[in-house]
């Protein structure tokens, strides 16, 4: 098949605007689930996945902007004022509109001294003093002038629920129910200019940095730089966003942009949801005891609502990742080396003579719907051809989940629990690993870095021979270096654990793969396993031995 050329290509967008339709598409299915039935967990997956969302949208605008606009030899500075013009343009249009529906309600009061039941006059102040102070804001690209458009916003949501709280009182009397329902709309209205506003605010703090920052994640910011004193004001820091990311968390790398030589700083800043940033802080501080210097150092940490900042040391060097795909001499194997004599440094601190389950098959059914929502026809159902008959995935799946309860590991370690090979890296001037994405670390089986590892390593959509051939040596390479460690410390369940946690990660994988037959040949890789799983139930799992071949592509 022909590839696309163009901005939708795997070069460009295709594979972000699908995954934004899929995303927004779940988003509607779980609302309309709330709606039926409140559900707090469900809400608390909606209000995560829409950072991932905003994620997925300015990804797309960067790509088609840069790749596009750049070929008439605009500068970067010059595109970001072009974009936060158009942003801005967009919503005067909205206010615009706004205020004909506005005009339009009138006309459904009885008595147009009514009106006067709102502070209405209070919503246009505030909305005219942001907009006076547009103009001079994005020709001076003021970040101060841009934080006082913004924070009219807040004035105008305040206004809103007070007028709210006032209708809904009147309402409940009785009276007046046409007049008052009027009123609703036109203050939901005003509340929605405000909303534009916020939006034109965000666009010249835009123009000004050249990285999209919405007012929390603005204050966010401030916050957590205040006191460092490597740290100029935001004014004079160069901030570039690290878009994609599944994550839901902003990301972004911050460097001083008037630095003498020799004197750089640059640090990570992430902003999102307590609840995975908290874990993330306190991870990177247990890490730290375990491991001095693995992890990145935390220069702050703050919460705010429901959202957490972090900010941490901008670890230099190159990834697995980069080391498998554009590989320079030597560097390939001292990394490998120095990453399998880190984890056996890890694992001989940390291990616990306790057994523990990591329950893979959970895991891959918590996914199952994401993945099939990617691949609708991967839920393979029972088939019969002659004699020969196919087992279902659901009755694999359940079937699994049993045995699975009696393969527990014999003893834990601390894990990564993220194990990608993009979470790693290594400090060429040191020749030092490091980890980062430490949201999903733990005391757990190691099988579950280890799958993790290879099916990261299997799932890179490159399929040149001499690249194929790298990630099959670092797969072959990790595979025996697990069974080894197994075998040095009396695991006999290795072999089979790691069919179960690759069965989980194969499968799972699909959910960000859309070309078909690559995606075909992770599932086929699932069930193989799940399969050979189940077939050896009632035989000593020790026995079990892992088919190998599966392993390459």
């Amino acid at each position: 098949m022909p590839k696309t050329k163009g901005i939708l290509s795997d070069e460009g967008i295709d594979k972000n605007f699908k995954f934004m339709i899929l995303e927004v598409t779940k988003q509607l299915e779980d609302t309309q689930k709330v709606l039926g039935k409140p559900n707090p967990q469900l809400v608390g997956r909606i209000e995560a996945r829409d950072d991932y969302i905003d994620n997925l949208k300015s990804v797309i605008e960067n790509k088609c902007y840069y790749s596009h606009l750049t070929q008439h030899h605009l500068d970067k500075r010059a595109l970001d004022l072009i974009r936060a013009v158009n942003i801005i343009g967009i919503n005067l249009e909205r206010i615009g509109d706004h205020a004909v529906s506005i005009v339009s309600q009138l006309a459904y009061l009885d008595d147009p001294e009514f009106i006067q039941r709102i502070t209405y006059k209070d919503f246009f102040d505030e909305l005219l003093k942001g907009l006076k102070g547009v103009d001079r804001a994005l020709r001076k690209q003021d970040i101060n002038q841009a934080l006082k458009i913004c924070r009219s916003e807040y004035n105008i949501d305040f206004l809103f629920k007070k007028n709210l709280q006032r209708i809904i009182g009147e309402l409940a009397l009785g009276e007046n129910t046409e007049n008052l329902v009027t009123l609703l709309f036109i203050i939901k209205y005003l509340e929605r200019m405000g909303d534009s506003i916020l939006n034109i605010g965000e666009a010249v703090i835009f123009a000004a940095l050249g990285e999209k920052l919405r007012i929390h994640d603005f204050e966010a910011l401030e916050d957590s730089i205040d006191g460092q004193g490597n740290l100029d004001t935001i004014a004079n820091l160069s901030i570039k966003s690290i878009w994609e990311t599944r994550s839901g968390c902003r990301i972004s790398r911050i460097e001083n942009q008037k630095k003498k030589t020799g004197d750089e700083f640059r640090v990570i800043f992430k902003e999102g949801r307590i609840k995975k940033l908290k874990r993330e802080y306190e991870n990177i501080l247990s890490w730290e005891k375990v491991q001095p210097g693995l992890t990145p150092k935390v220069f702050n940490y703050h919460e705010s609502g429901k959202n957490a900042s972090i900010l941490v040391e901008f670890l230099s060097g190159k990834t697995i990742q980069q080391a498998i795909l554009h590989p320079q001499s030597g560097l390939f194997n001292d990394m490998i080396s120095e990453l399998k004599r880190t984890l056996i440094d890890i694992w001989g601190k940390t291990k616990k003579e306790k057994p523990v389950n990591a329950y893979f098959l959970e895991q891959l059914q918590s996914r199952l719907d994401d993945v099939l929502k990617v691949h609708r026809k991967f839920e393979a159902h029972e088939m019969q051809i002659g004699q020969v008959c196919t087992v279902s995935l659901k009755n694999l799946l359940i079937v699994g989940r049993e045995l699975e309860k009696k393969l527990d590991a014999p003893f834990s370690v601390r894990i990564h629990g993220d194990f990608n090979i993009d979470n790693v890296l290594y400090d060429l001037e040191k020749k030092h690993i490091h980890f980062i994405d430490l949201y999903r670390s733990e005391n757990q089986d190691y099988v579950q870095d280890l799958s993790v590892f290879i099916a990261s390593n299997f799932r890179q959509p490159i399929f040149d021979s001499s690249t194929r051939n790298r990630l099959d040596s670092v797969i072959a390479d990790f595979f025996n270096f697990g069974k080894e460690f197994a075998k040095r410390n009396n695991d006999t369940t290795y072999q089979a654990r790691m069919a179960l946690g690759l069965a989980r990660s194969f499968l799972t994988s699909t959910r960000f793969e859309f070309n078909d037959e690559f995606a075909k040949a992770m599932r086929l890789r699932s069930l193989y396993l799940l399969e050979k799983v189940v077939s050896h139930e009632g035989s000593p799992w020790s026995d079990f031995k892992f088919p190998e071949a599966i392993l390459y592509y």
